[in-house]
């Protein structure tokens, strides 16, 4: 049943997709335009309906007809086609069979990187399992390639196995996820569906349906730049002021020293002169009141040390990026219920908790359809340490063939 995962996997990893934040392209890679075409191929020679891609958005959008003799309603699944920002050339995966829990696995030949139990201790959950992990040299790109694998394997049992009832299915792979603009322009006019579900979380069980709320703050400071040995009362370094800037947030909301529910400001970036200094913030919160009120705090300092001046020395460019989808989920929790019981049926642990990040679904889920997340087995994400089992990504599958046939029970 799942004979095509594990191959289809591997041979979406060798692709690179990484995107690019510089760009002004949708997709900001060109590498994504040429992959969305190849899983639009395949799409088409599964026998899927309605394939097509949207030159506006990105995404490939293909549609499983309903076959139940009754109306049910319509879901979707979703997964992204970029990875993020790390080395994505030449992604050559090795694969790890019958893995014993204990051992620690070497990556590269040379023996550089390992990936150590003691450093990550997931590894003790896959026991006896088969791991596909990365050389050392480049991230593997499950987050999120075992995703579209995952569904398209899903609809490939679908289509192989008409006794399995379900109602309409759309799915569509997008761009740009990792950049955090990839769902800025979906078109949900267009996808159509009652609900749907991102298969985009991490180990096994993983359901979440709370994300953060999201803001990037973008703050220019400028000084007056003199000559250092007549600076004395004249001089206004930037930089300092941009020191000043940073040590008036709170020093122990950073993420390195929070966890749960507590929110963070993240310093991204700062560099200048003495002239002009730039720092780049990213403002985090599960709750909305406080999210807020982080915010205003940015504010509040900026209008503080601008008094300080006879023109403003602090200018700051503040824009929200996404909310926290669990005020669109909560109101019908039907989604997340089958999601779950879906699980259970399969003898999964379901394991909800909030992300302390967001998805796609969380945009996707304001614009009118809700869109909670579902593990898809990466661990380590992001970096060269990066592993995924294989018979985590059945059971993903797994999951997204019985959601749909829960949901055509109702």
């Amino acid at each position: 049943m799942y004979e095509n995962l594990l191959p289809r996997f591997l041979r979406y990893v060798k692709t690179e997709t990484r995107s690019n934040p510089e760009s002004t392209t949708t997709p900001s890679t060109q590498t994504q335009v040429a992959f969305a075409q190849t899983l639009k191929t395949e799409l088409e020679e599964l026998g899927l309906s309605e394939v097509h891609y949207n030159s506006g958005n990105g995404f490939v959008v293909a549609t499983l007809p309903a076959n139940t003799d009754h109306e049910v309603p319509s879901i979707g699944f979703i997964a992204h086609m970029d990875t993020a920002d790390f080395n994505a050339v030449d992604v050559d995966p090795q694969i790890v069979e019958n893995y014993d829990g204990v051992s620690d696995i070497p990556l590269d030949q040379a023996g550089k990187y390992v990936l150590t139990v003691n450093d990550f201790p997931n590894l003790k959950n896959y026991v006896g399992q088969t791991l596909v992990t990365t050389d050392g040299s480049t991230l593997l790109g499950a987050d999120d390639k075992a995703g579209i694998a995952e569904i398209m394997t899903a609809m490939e049992i679908l289509l192989a196995n008409p006794e399995i009832k379900h109602g309409e299915i759309k799915v569509a792979f997008g761009p740009d996820e990792e950049i955090g603009v990839g769902a800025d322009k979906f078109d949900v006019e267009d996808f159509a569906v009652d609900f749907a579900y991102t298969m985009d979380g991490g180990p096994a069980g993983e359901l979440q349906y709370e994300t953060f709320n999201a803001a990037q703050a973008e703050i220019t400071l400028y000084g007056k730049n003199v000559h250092p040995g007549t600076a004395k009362d004249t001089m206004i370094n930037a930089l300092q002021l941009a020191i000043d800037f940073h040590n008036q947030l709170p020093a122990d909301e950073v993420p390195e020293k929070t966890e749960g529910y507590q929110g963070f400001f993240h310093l991204m970036g700062l560099n200048g002169t003495t002239e002009e200094a730039k720092l780049s913030y990213i403002i985090r919160d599960h709750d909305r009141e406080t999210f807020e009120a982080r915010k205003q705090m940015i504010t509040t300092i900026q209008e503080k040390m601008n008094e300080a001046f006879d023109q403003e020395r602090v200018a700051v460019h503040m824009y929200d990026q996404y909310y926290n989808m669990k005020e669109i989920i909560e109101k019908d929790m039907s989604i997340v219920e089958v999601a779950e019981k879906a699980m259970l049926e399969l003898g999964i642990t379901p394991v909800i908790e909030a992300v302390r990040g967001g998805t796609d679904g969380s945009k996707i889920s304001y614009m009118g359809i809700p869109t909670p997340n579902i593990f898809a087995g990466g661990e380590n994400m992001h970096g060269r340490f990066e592993y995924v089992s294989v018979q985590t990504m059945e059971q993903a599958t797994a999951v997204i063939v019985k959601i749909a046939e829960l949901n055509a029970q109702k």
